[in-house]
């Protein structure tokens, strides 16, 4: 029998999981078709991609003219609904990849989500949607990914989800030692190579509480029902216990290729030589240590507006994708990031029960809010 194909769009292709994505895509060309690729302003690299794959369709915000490579330019928002499209990777960094993620789940498509934000602003509605139109939401970050392969295939319900982190690039430091830390050093992760804006978020570890958040709606658990301990090998990337006192965990090496090819084949698994293993002879001792939350003011920041529902989730994640940024180009100080935060989730009017563009209205009043403040 001839293997299906999938047909993909991919929400930031050039990005580090969209570019991680199309490896995968390469190493399999019998098995996925690139019908659209998005992407933010890597013009060069993003000519090169439309060039190799070949996609119909593209979105861009950089320079780029319709029917360059024979793809038409046409609005993200319309490339996922397509009829032909099988799943759409949201590889997107920020609150921008809320509109295209919302309108494939309601139109049907299944989501590869590797964006926190997007779950994180609005994880009711998105859940919501992919309930009513029959669509699935797979995980592609690596800690949710991690839960979701622990509890696919079990009958009974987990009782606790355990999400791990690494404690970030300053792990071993107090927070009233960072107030002169540089970009450069916060985007030394000790153990995984990521995007600028996510590995500032697992320095603060707001990362971490957007993993909480995601988590909660992902697979319906209640906040007291989700702990984070630090396991600095980053080995084990998350697990699940139930009710009978077993733990599952999901181990693997520091690398987003499993997730997203897990996601990508979902619901097979798949050889792939290219794929870097993990040799549980030589990967050397595991630790686990509570979190020490007054290191991480961020995190319980987050937790804080996360909880309260609303379009608090949507101005934490536009005011945090502000301060990420005003930080990278040094108009505040690493340790400013949650009280500049704070003063903008302070001065939000919330709306209880927001439609969709409310919720992206909010991030964006965050996002400009924030920045007007500092620039």
């Amino acid at each position: 029998m001839e293997p299906t194909i999938k047909k993909l769009v991919i929400l930031g292709s050039t990005g580090s999981v969209g570019t991680q994505t199309l490896d995968i895509v390469r190493a399999f060309p019998d098995r996925f078709e690139i019908i659209g690729l998005c992407n933010g302003y890597n013009t060069p690299l993003f000519k090169q991609q439309i060039d190799e794959f070949k996609p119909k369709y593209f979105n861009t915000l950089g320079d780029i003219e319709s029917g360059y490579g024979g793809a038409k330019f046409a609005p993200a928002d319309e490339i996922v609904v397509l009829p032909e499209v099988d799943l759409v990777v949201a590889a997107t960094v920020g609150c921008a990849g809320m509109p295209p993620a919302i309108a494939s789940l309601q139109a049907g498509k299944a989501l590869g989500l590797a964006n926190k934000e997007v779950i994180v602003m609005a994880g009711e509605k998105l859940m919501e949607a992919a309930r009513t139109s029959g669509s699935a939401i797979l995980p592609i970050d690596s800690e949710p990914s991690a839960l979701w392969q622990c509890v696919e295939g079990e009958i009974s319900e987990p009782s606790r989800l355990i999400i791990t982190a690494s404690g970030g690039a300053f792990r071993d430091r107090t927070w009233d030692s960072l107030g002169d830390v540089t970009p450069e050093q916060a985007l030394n992760h000790p153990t995984w190579t990521m995007g600028p804006k996510i590995t500032i978020d697992a320095a603060t570890l707001m990362n971490k509480a957007f993993e909480v958040i995601e988590s909660r709606w992902l697979f319906d658990m209640p906040f007291d029902q989700i702990d984070v301990t630090i396991h600095r090998q980053s080995i084990v990337h998350s697990m699940v216990e139930f009710s009978d006192g077993t733990i599952k965990a999901q181990l693997g090496p520091t690398s987003m290729l499993q997730p997203i090819q897990h996601a990508l084949f979902h619901p097979e698994r798949q050889a792939n030589e290219n794929l870097p293993k993990l040799n549980a002879v030589t990967m050397g001792s595991l630790t686990f240590e509570e979190m020490d939350s007054t290191l991480y003011p961020c995190f319980e920041l987050a937790l804080e507006y996360g909880k309260k529902g609303g379009t608090f989730p949507a101005a934490l994640a536009g005011a945090d994708e502000a301060a990420v940024e005003l930080f990278l180009n040094r108009k505040i100080r690493f340790t400013d990031i949650p009280d500049v935060v704070a003063k903008t989730l302070g001065a939000h009017k919330p709306i209880t029960a927001p439609s969709i563009a409310d919720t992206i209205e909010a991030a964006q009043w965050a996002t400009e809010t924030t920045l007007a403040r500092h620039n």
